[in-house]
């Protein structure tokens, strides 16, 4: 009763911090503020995974505060894209071990009896899809964004493969929490390699929050098995 009364209080300051972000993220006036917001929402979330972790494995939350640690880094790098492109390139490679981290700890429960293959052609077919339309404006970036997507689908693969081992709950959010993280991504790409997206920032910050908080929820329901 008391973790559900912390995850139900937390959920509350999470998605203000959440409001707060797509507030000062969408003015230039407020930057300052933006600086301080945007690292805020995963920065929440390791300190509730922090405090309410005590009976999940110490290898797990080892990974999982290596994974919420690489996104706070690739959220702050990601801020100053305007100044240097370099910024883009060392945030993408934070982000690229924040998922590395999470396919860590998805890889503890994978269910060896489960078939990947319908899964993976249909990743795969999306993932075709959204190349393409990507493809003419990578540019140098080509190499680094296969290799970023060959992980972001790693990531969620491994999560599907956590089905039938974790309690449904702790599945269901991780596994929704994944294919949020994918979208967000999916947008940003687009957006910056492809053509302007109307209104980008707005479903970009929303995707990645959800997708980090699920993932982060769907951790802590391991406590539950």
């Amino acid at each position: 009763m008391e973790l559900a009364n912390t995850e139900k209080q937390f959920s509350i300051l999470f998605f203000v911090i959440v409001l707060f972000e797509l507030i000062t993220g969408s003015t230039d006036t407020l930057q300052i503020a933006h600086y301080i917001a945007k690292p805020a929402i995963v920065i929440s979330l390791m300190f509730l995974f922090i405090k309410t972790s005590g009976g999940i494995s110490k290898s797990i939350k080892r990974i999982t505060i290596l994974a919420l640690g690489f996104s706070v880094l690739g959220d702050i790098l990601l801020m100053f894209v305007d100044q240097s492109p370099h910024f883009f390139t060392v945030g993408l490679v934070a982000f690229l071990l924040a998922h590395v981290m999470y396919i860590l700890v998805f890889l503890k429960h994978r269910n060896k009896q489960k078939s990947i293959i319908g899964f993976v052609i249909l990743l795969l077919v999306y993932a075709s899809g959204l190349f393409y339309l990507l493809k003419d404006g990578l540019g140098d970036m080509l190499i680094p964004v296969i290799v970023y997507m060959i992980v972001i689908l790693s990531m969620a693969t491994t999560a599907f493969v956590r089905k039938g081992i974790v309690n449904s709950l702790s599945y269901n959010l991780v596994f929704v929490g994944a294919i949020f993280f994918m979208i967000s991504d999916s947008v940003l790409a687009l957006n910056k390699f492809y053509q302007p997206i109307p209104l980008s920032n707005i479903s970009i910050i929303l995707t990645y929050a959800l997708a980090q908080f699920l993932i982060i929820l769907g951790i802590l329901k391991l406590k539950k098995e």
